[in-house]
């Protein structure tokens, strides 16, 4: 087996964009992603993702020169006019390990992307320094430069200038009942929960500066996969037009060792898709507790 594969992993994340040649530029000239695959999403990955609208549509498939074993997936589709980043359940951001964040503003002007927290140092917390940016489908974006691991956490070191997603933020209107389900559906474990003034929430619902959110880390052992943060109760459902994904940040891509030992209503019964990112592995795809779509990839034991 792959040794970067291992239950829980992220291997994957979905970008519904409006533009697909002009995000492609962004993701692999702008961030050095390779291209490694380019075409229509075939039937049978829009049926497991249940959205059999999706036949057909463009895709291309990009992996970090590290060759880590995680793919961004752009997919083409309208970006809904009210589409709002930061406000809707779902994926909120994916996280990718980065060398140089303080680098990275200069390297991307020009681009598709837009700065929305330039890299800073946070005082308290010396174990990384990141940035936040969207791209042209409003999907948010972190780099995170790892500078040491956290007591209960294992961070990793970029292995390229911009390499592999290792946490992604979800966006849920309980919590608590999210971070059950992950923990005993997905065979996960609970991390660490923090309450703190978090800036990008409050500044995405105009509250004030001081008004506090709680996240809780879902890990495997030390491996952090998940952050699952609390949102305000104005937060709204993200709506997705009839036949496309949902917008921005769309779909995650876990490995994990059996699809048959979760507790898990798939989408459409586990089956082998094509592509780079499934290498003749099953998978099958799940809807979590904040309407997230979720995709599973089994690895073995």
């Amino acid at each position: 087996m792959n040794a970067f594969l291992s239950h829980g992993r992220i291997i994957g994340g979905v970008v519904a964009t409006p533009d697909l040649q002009a995000a492609l530029g962004d993701y692999r000239d702008g961030l050095g992603f390779q291209l490694v695959d380019m075409g229509a999403i075939p039937e049978n990955v829009a049926k497991a993702w249940g959205i059999e609208g999706l036949a057909g549509k463009p895709m291309a498939t990009l992996q970090p020169t590290s060759g880590a074993h995680c793919y961004i997936r752009l997919v083409e589709q309208p970006l809904p006019d009210d589409f709002v980043p930061t406000i809707t359940f779902g994926w909120a951001s994916y996280e990718i390990t980065v060398q140089d964040v303080f680098g990275w503003p200069d390297k991307i002007q020009g681009s598709g992307f837009d700065i929305i927290g330039p890299p800073k140092e946070i005082p308290g917390l010396p174990y990384f320094v990141a940035m936040q940016v969207h791209g042209r489908g409003k999907e948010m974006l972190y780099f995170n430069e790892t500078r040491s691991n956290t007591p209960s956490s294992d961070l990793p070191f970029a292995r390229s200038p911009m390499d592999h997603i290792f946490i992604v933020i979800l966006a849920t209107p309980d919590r608590e009942a999210t971070v059950a389900w992950y923990r005993d559906r997905l065979r996960l474990d609970v991390g660490d929960t923090y309450t703190i003034a978090y800036s990008m929430i409050n500044n995405a619902f105009g509250l004030p500066a001081d008004t506090l959110s709680s996240l809780t880390m879902v890990q495997k052992g030390r491996m952090p996969i998940v952050e699952i943060d609390d949102y305000p109760s104005q937060t709204l459902p993200r709506r997705a037009d009839p036949g496309c994904l949902p917008p921005g940040n769309a779909l995650v891509t876990l490995a994990v060792e059996n699809l048959d030992a979760l507790a898990a209503e798939w989408i459409a019964s586990p089956q082998i898709l094509p592509g780079p990112l499934y290498s003749g592995r099953r998978s099958a795809t799940v809807r979590g507790p904040a309407g997230e779509l979720l995709e599973l990839v089994e690895i073995g034991c």
